[in-house]
């Protein structure tokens, strides 16, 4: 019975990978917003990160005009100027003042210029975002200057630092009386209109701890194998009592593929558990553990006299012949989960939409057969969902809620976590709390729903959930 449940023992993490698609054809992502933005007046201030650069401006062939050079009048403005990678970030090109003139020979009517164009990104991220407009527009007059215009798109980041971002090339489409494009293009490197400062996602800590036993006797020494640490890391394995570590530690080094492996003495007969870290202390984000273990002292069995009225009663006489002394121990054993399922699959979500991609993570049952005052904690952590074209998703974005049930005649309650986002660096799915009675037998699901953004290319996202039960 040990060694079986040694096994289960041994796996305490549990991954499942996770995947949500969406649904549609051909995409672009791209955002359409209304109207254009008026020149600042004379003697006020330009707005923030107006800026002005030269532009040659190709009428349509048929128009029979020649090329309009002149300065153009724009600013970029961004929704979050602090965002995370993985997040999407809208982006807004408006144009006060062209040099392009009206190609039709006629009057252009209200709401007939279609504008779009492109920023370009450089700094810690580089490339270009569409962005598009719509049709709305004041009545131009035939050989009149074309109005200011509003475009809008969105781009993902994928690198933190500074990413700067200025106003690129444009076209105004004409719907009347025929299609004619105008096509204007910066003459030379344009100016930045806009900065933004990305923030790197939170590291999860995938670092984890398993015991060779999960109890033995005072001064036992027991086999540590912790994995996930950094390469070539130092690695402090120590004893712990409650919150509070024990003088019981031995010191390690990870290999090159980050795994450690130690033998620690345990001496303290209080020890409820086993830790791995490195620095000088532990902590959530540099260590593992705590591993449960039990320190079982059996020369402390002794036989207790009768009590009578309160007073222990002493027999000076031999025992009788024929009888004898008969004495059991309860051996402790392990803190072990097992699971329903290698998978979990969301629903599909429309393109253009987006929404809610809802299922389940599946059926956990946790089985905490030490004996001690030590309860238990299940927490889950999440990978960005990857999809085509290196298009993420943020880890953030699912939310769980959680469920708990303790099974009848289990000494424990169970609490199950928080309904909200399951973070890169960790939410609780359920827990038990420190103190008697403990132990039992546990049920943990939950309901699970990734908000995907609209416009998000169609295909499978998939990502890592990663249960640590400790």
């Amino acid at each position: 019975m040990r060694a079986g449940r040694a096994g289960r023992a041994g796996a305490r993490d549990r991954r499942w990978a996770a995947a949500v698609a969406v649904s549609g054809g051909v995409v672009a992502l791209l955002a359409a917003t209304t109207g254009g933005t008026p020149a600042a007046a004379e003697g006020e201030p330009p707005p923030p990160g107006q800026v002005e650069f030269p532009t040659h401006c190709l009428p349509p062939q048929e128009a029979g005009l020649p090329p309009a050079d002149g300065p153009t009048t724009a600013r970029i403005s961004v929704d979050d100027p602090a965002p995370k990678v993985g997040d999407t970030v809208t982006v807004t090109y408006r144009i006060a003042a062209t040099p392009a003139v009206n190609p039709a020979a006629t009057e252009l009517p209200a709401d007939a210029v279609t504008p779009g164009g492109r920023i370009v990104l450089a700094g810690a991220q580089s490339g270009e975002v569409t962005v598009v407009g719509v049709r709305r527009n004041d009545p131009v007059p035939a050989g009149a200057t074309l109005p200011g215009v509003t475009m809008t798109g969105t781009f993902t980041v994928t690198a933190p630092g500074e990413i700067t971002l200025a106003p690129g090339g444009y076209t105004l489409h004409a719907g009347h009386p025929v299609d004619l494009d105008t096509t204007c293009t910066a003459a030379g490197p344009a100016p930045v209109s806009q900065r933004l400062t990305a923030a790197p996602l939170p590291t999860a800590n995938l670092r984890a701890l398993t015991l060779g036993t999960a109890f033995g006797k005072p001064g036992a020494r027991v086999a540590v194998t912790g994995s996930g640490f950094a390469p070539g890391a130092a690695v402090t394995v120590a004893g712990r009592t409650g919150a509070a570590e024990t003088a019981d530690r031995v010191a390690a080094t990870a290999d090159e593929r980050g795994v450690v492996r130690a033998a620690l003495p345990v001496t303290d007969k209080g020890t409820t558990g086993v830790v791995a870290y490195e620095g000088t202390a532990w902590s959530a984000q540099g260590g593992s553990g705590p591993a449960a273990y039990t320190v079982v002292d059996a020369a402390a069995l002794v036989e207790a006299a009768p009590v009578v009225d309160g007073a222990p009663v002493v027999d000076a006489a031999p025992p009788s012949q024929g009888t004898r002394k008969v004495t059991v121990v309860v051996e402790p054993g392990a803190l072990a989960m097992t699971q329903a399922g290698e998978s979990v699959t969301l629903g599909a979500v429309p393109y253009g939409d987006g929404g809610a991609a809802a299922g389940r993570i599946g059926t956990v049952t946790v089985e905490d057969a030490r004996g001690g005052p030590a309860g238990w904690s299940l927490v889950g952590r999440v990978t960005d969902f990857a999809g085509p074209g290196g298009v993420r998703i943020p880890g953030a974005s699912l939310t769980w809620t959680p469920r708990c049930v303790a099974a009848a005649g289990s000494p424990s309650g169970c609490r199950a976590g928080s309904a909200g986002p399951v973070v890169p660096e960790g939410a609780v799915l359920a827990s038990t709390a420190d103190g008697a009675p403990a132990g039992g037998t546990f049920t943990v699901d939950a309901g699970v729903e990734l908000r995907v953004p609209p416009y998000t290319p169609p295909g499978a996202y998939t990502a890592v959930l990663t249960l640590t039960l400790s």
